[in-house]
């Protein structure tokens, strides 16, 4: 597997804030990095794939 240049970043940053956002081009890798991060979280995180309707919809009513 390839090193991440930002999962040590984004591992710190997780620590600190509850939320972060990982946006850039097409196919550099996003998914394959948050994934693998969120394996390490596991019961305390949550996936979103804002290009998904249903992902989306979501974060209409946050609180649910």
């Amino acid at each position: 597997m390839l090193d991440r240049l930002l999962e040590l970043p984004l591992l710190q940053r997780l620590r600190t804030v509850p939320a972060v956002a990982v946006i850039g081009p097409r196919q550099v890798g996003k998914t394959t990095l948050v994934r693998t991060i969120q394996s390490q979280f596991e019961s305390q995180s949550l996936y979103l794939d804002l290009e998904r309707p249903s992902d989306a919809a979501r974060l209409q009513q946050p609180e649910l």
